[in-house]
C-alpha cells in the first residue's frame, strides 16, 4: 500500500524528446550534447562550478579519492550506507570510523583529534543533513588534508542559504533512481579546484586527455546520453519536488511529535525532503513496529543498519562507536517519495501512532 520509496518517472514524451536528439546525431556516449546540457542545468540548480558526471555514485567515491590522493587512513563515518565505507576498501584505503554526533547524526567533528593520523576525511551528509561542515574543514586545512563529502542525499540541501556541495575539495552525488533526482543510474563529483576537476575528466574516460593522447591509465565511467536524457526529462520540475518533499517531512514531524524522536537539522541549512527517519526508544520497539506496519500495509526500512563498524566485512577496522551503533539499531525510515501526498502522510503517521499505542499497551499498559 506505501512503499518505503518509490521512483520519480519522468515524463516519456520528454525522453523521447531527448533520445530522438541523440538518435539524430547518433552520439550515444562519450560527453555528447546531452551529458553537457545536464551537466550544465546542474550546475545553475545547485550552485556549483566544477561538476562532473560519472555513471553511479559509488565510482564518483573512487574518482575523487584517486584526484584528491588519499592514501592509507582516512577518518569517517560508521553511520551511511555501505558505499561509503566499501568504496575505501575497494580502493586499498583502511576506513577509521569516527563515532557520529546524537543529534545531527553527522561525524562528530570533536572526537576527529582522537582517531590519530590520516591522509583525508570522507564525511556524509547524512539523510542531506548539512555536516559541520567549518569545524570538519578547518580540522583537516590545519593538518594539511582535504575533505570529501558523500552528499548522495543532499540534492537540494543548501547551508547558509546557498548550495551546500560548494563544501569540500570534492563532494559527491548518487543519481540512483530511488534518489530525489536521478538518471536512473549516475552520479556526479563536484571539485573545488578546476583542476582536481580536469584530471577528474580524463580519469573517467580511460586515462584519455583533451588533447586525445593518452595519459596515465584511468577507468570508463562516462553517464551515457540515454541517462542524461532521462536526467533532462526530471529537471524541469525539480524545484517543486523539493519543496514537494520538504514539505512532506514537516508534516510527518508536526504529526508524530511527541511520539518518536528526529535527527536535529542544521539550522543553518534547509531540509530537502531525502528520507524520513524516526528514533524509536530502543531496538525492541524499531523491530516491534516494523513488522507491525509491514502487516498493515505501511513498508519501511532500517536506514542504516547496522553501524559500519559492526560489520563482517569490516573487522579488521572495527572500533566501538556507541552512539552510531545505538542510533543504528533503533532507527526506521517511513515512506517518503515525490508522488506520495499530504493526506497519505496523515494515513501512515496515524497508522505509526496506532501501532505505538498498542505496543505501549501491551508492554506498559499506557499510552503516550
Amino acid at each position: 500500500m506505501f512503499p518505503v520509496t518509490r521512483p520519480l518517472l519522468p515524463d516519456l514524451d520528454r525522453v523521447r524528446h531527448y533520445l530522438e536528439q541523440a538518435h539524430a546525431r547518433a552520439w550515444l556516449t562519450n560527453f555528447g550534447p546531452l551529458h553537457e546540457e545536464l551537466t550544465e542545468r546542474l550546475k545553475a540548480y545547485l550552485g556549483v562550478e566544477h561538476l562532473l558526471l560519472v555513471s553511479n555514485g559509488t565510482l564518483a567515491l573512487q574518482v575523487a579519492y584517486r584526484v584528491l590522493g588519499l592514501t592509507g587512513r582516512v577518518l569517517t563515518t560508521p553511520y551511511s550506507f555501505a558505499a561509503t565505507t566499501s568504496s575505501l576498501i575497494w580502493e586499498g584505503l583502511e576506513p577509521v570510523f569516527v563515532d557520529i554526533d546524537s543529534k545531527s547524526l553527522n561525524i562528530d567533528s570533536a572526537k576527529l583529534e582522537a582517531a590519530g593520523p590520516a591522509s583525508g576525511i570522507v564525511a556524509v551528509h547524512v539523510y542531506g543533513n548539512p555536516c559541520d561542515v567549518e569545524a570538519l574543514e578547518t580540522f583537516a586545512a590545519a593538518r594539511g588534508m582535504p575533505v570529501l563529502y558523500d552528499a548522495a542525499h543532499a540534492f537540494g540541501s543548501t547551508f547558509d542559504g546557498a548550495g551546500l556541495l560548494r563544501w569540500g575539495d570534492a563532494a559527491t552525488l548518487s543519481f540512483h533512481a530511488t534518489k530525489i533526482f536521478h538518471t536512473v543510474e549516475g552520479g556526479a563529483i563536484v571539485f573545488r579546484e578546476e583542476g582536481a576537476y580536469r584530471a577528474a575528466r580524463e580519469l573517467i574516460n580511460f586515462g584519455i586527455r583533451a588533447d586525445g593522447e593518452l595519459g596515465p591509465f584511468g577507468t570508463n565511467c562516462k553517464l551515457s546520453e540515454y541517462h542524461a536524457a532521462a536526467g533532462l526529462a526530471l529537471m524541469d520540475g525539480i524545484g517543486e519536488v523539493v519543496e514537494h518533499r520538504s514539505g512532506l517531512a514537516a508534516e510527518y514531524r508536526n504529526l508524530l511529535d511527541g511520539w518518536v524522536d528526529f535527527q536535529a537539522w542544521s539550522d543553518r541549512g534547509r531540509e530537502n525532503g531525502a528520507y524520513m527517519p524516526v528514533l524509536l526508544a530502543d531496538e525492541t520497539q524499531c523491530v516491534l513496529l516494523k513488522a507491525e506496519l509491514e502487516e498493515r500495509g505501511v513498508q519501511t526500512r532500517r536506514y542504516f543498519y547496522p553501524s559500519l563498524n559492526r560489520t563482517a566485512a569490516t573487522a579488521a577496522h572495527s572500533v566501538r562507536c556507541p552512539v552510531s551503533e545505538d542510533i543504528a539499531s533503533r532507527v526506521l525510515c517511513l515512506p517518503l517519495y515525490a508522488d506520495l501526498r499530504l493526506d497519505e502522510v496523515r494515513q501512515v503517521a496515524e497508522t505509526v501512532k496506532d501501532c505505538l499505542r498498542s505496543g505501549n499497551r501491551a508492554s506498559h499498559g499506557a499510552v503516550p
